[in-house]
């Protein structure tokens, strides 16, 4: 722990780019300890993420476990009467930070609690509640991008660690006929379908389930095959163990897109596609972050 107090000793430091190995690495936990540890005097979320870089300020916004680290440090820190007091409603004060956000050139994410004017864009409403994707992070963004130029119309998606549902949503308002979902995290799969719900999708064109693809080959069953599109925005990890499992779920001529992935790995994760029969088609990066294309056949 010393050596993240150390990287985050000073304000200057807080100004630290993400592509930095050791942001990466860090832990909610670990984050959001090192922030506050450099924080003196901050007392409330607001404080906390008003104090960020826009960087930080991102992460905290796009990640429900910092957001609750923060919440239980800030607790610990305080009295019980001093927190209820000035952080009674912690869960609601990261949203003034979440405000909508044009993606490409069709979509345009808007907070369940905003007003936006869509000026002609396709919106994409969204409360992440406790759950990953919000649309503020690079991978995010970069899956989306690439979603909004390769969804026509008619297309099949399947939408691998879906958290929010952000990215199988946004292909299902984008044109896609039907989508399916998977996390790990069994909130996602309330949180998903009330997304859905908030776009006008219904069960009927979006199912989500919750499992391990890597483990549970019954899952991989119920998922199906013939996708047009896979997408998996998690880790270089997680992507690398699916690498050998993709071709079951896209048919030929299907393109697998995935992001999550620091550029430091990008290589690791292209081999491992390669190795299995994908060829990769394109690379797309942002804020030390890349996304993949490849595609079966």
């Amino acid at each position: 722990m010393s050596k993240l107090r150390n990287m985050f000793s000073t304000r200057k430091c807080m100004q630290i780019a993400p592509e930095t190995e050791m942001m990466h690495e860090l832990t909610p936990e670990e984050l959001a300890q090192a922030y506050l540890d450099a924080s003196k005097g901050v007392e409330t979320i607001e404080d906390a993420l008003a104090g960020a870089s826009d960087i930080l300020a991102e992460r905290i916004s796009d990640d429900a476990e910092i957001r609750k680290s923060l919440r239980a440090l800030m607790q610990r820190r305080g009295t019980a009467s001093s927190c209820a007091a000035k952080d009674e409603d912690w869960e609601n004060n990261w949203k003034q930070y979440y405000k909508p956000m044009e993606i490409g050139e069709r979509l345009i994410v808007v907070p369940e609690w905003e007003q936006a004017n869509t000026q002609g864009r396709i919106p994409l409403i969204l409360n992440p509640g406790l759950t990953f994707g919000t649309g503020s992070h690079a991978t995010t963004r970069l899956c989306l991008t690439a979603l909004e130029e390769t969804i026509h119309g008619g297309e099949r998606v399947l939408d691998l660690g879906c958290g929010s549902g952000i990215l199988s949503i946004a292909a299902l308002r984008l044109g896609a006929v039907s989508a399916k979902a998977v996390d790990i995290d069994d909130k996602c799969l309330t949180v998903a379908y009330e997304n859905a719900a908030l776009n006008g999708i219904g069960k009927d064109r979006y199912t989500v389930l919750v499992g391990d693809v890597l483990s549970n080959g019954a899952l991989r069953e119920a998922l199906g095959s013939g996708y047009d599109v896979v997408v998996a925005n998690i880790v270089a990890d997680v992507i690398i163990g699916l690498a050998p499992m993709v071709r079951q779920f896209l048919k030929p001529g299907g393109l697998f897109l995935c992001s999550g992935i620091i550029d430091t790995r990008a290589h690791e994760v292209e081999e491992a596609l390669v190795k299995h029969g994908l060829t990769v088609t394109r690379r797309r990066e942002k804020n030390g972050w890349v996304a993949l294309e490849s595609k079966l056949g």
